[in-house]
């Protein structure tokens, strides 16, 4: 089992969702958390929460990842605090959802900047102080949608599917050296994503819970995974779209995720 007792974790995104979960299990487990989005007051009120709760230091960055210099002033604050970091969970990101010639620009840059551009330069700031000491936890909270090609979530899609080749590349590259990496890939999961995505009516069907996400994330960390699918079913299909032409595989994916309300073209 693995001990995060006294340990120091950072968290992305942990105003709410899974961020929120892996603060408040981790806390739960010993850690000390250090929590970074951009909601003072939903950070300060659950900072508050699990330091009473769970008698471990709760400190609060509020800090809007989309934007350019955000990572390197996460990392200066950390260091003002002067904790070491152990565990790093790069979990904020965004979706958006509709046909790629209306969805505005700017929407789909902050997109990137924050899937992709933030959680590459928060792990290029904090995994060389783990590697040099030969210990630490990096979980980059990707999704099931990195395994195939998502129409009407394209710039998403293939934005989680650089988060999970990413990690698996870094899993590799610094198991040796005492740090485990671990791409974390969530189905459709009981949060407020696909509210801000809009695309509720292309979701059809139970969604897993964040506790769900949480418990398949811990258990991977614990096997030394590179990459882990929350539910069986999804797993199943990740697997599924491997084996298919890619060509059927993303008209497929098309069809069911076609905006309901505009029909086709």
């Amino acid at each position: 089992m693995i001990n995060f007792e006294n340990t120091t974790a950072l968290i992305t995104g942990a105003s709410s969702g899974i961020g929120k979960a892996f603060a408040e299990t981790l806390a739960a487990n010993g850690a000390n958390v250090i929590l970074v989005a951009r909601s003072k007051g939903k950070l300060d009120s659950l900072a508050a929460a699990i330091r009473k709760k769970h008698r471990v230091a709760a400190d609060v960055i509020v800090a809007d990842l989309t934007k350019e210099k955000a990572p390197d002033a996460v990392f200066a604050k950390v260091r003002r605090l002067r904790r070491q970091l152990d565990i790093l969970v790069n979990n904020a990101g965004f979706g958006t959802y509709g046909r790629f010639h209306d969805l505005p620009t700017d929407d789909d840059h902050k997109e990137i900047m924050l899937n992709v551009v933030a959680l590459v330069r928060l792990t290029h700031l904090f995994l060389p102080g783990m590697a040099r000491r030969g210990d630490g936890i990096i979980m980059n909270v990707g999704s099931a949608a990195a395994f195939q090609p998502a129409p009407f979530m394209a710039v998403y899609g293939a934005s989680k599917a650089f988060v999970l080749s990413f990690s698996e590349a870094l899993w590799a590259e610094y198991r040796s050296h005492g740090v485990r990496v671990l791409a974390v890939c969530p189905g459709p999961t009981e949060t407020n994503f696909f509210k801000v995505a809009g695309n509720g009516d292309a979701t059809p069907g139970r969604k897993r819970t964040v506790e769900n996400v949480i418990a398949t994330a811990l258990r991977g960390l614990e096997r030394g995974k590179s990459y882990v699918v929350d539910g069986r079913l999804i797993y199943l299909g990740t697997l599924s779209v491997r084996l298919a032409p890619r060509g059927i595989v993303a008209k497929s994916a098309a069809r069911i995720m076609a905006p309901k309300q505009r029909g086709r073209k």
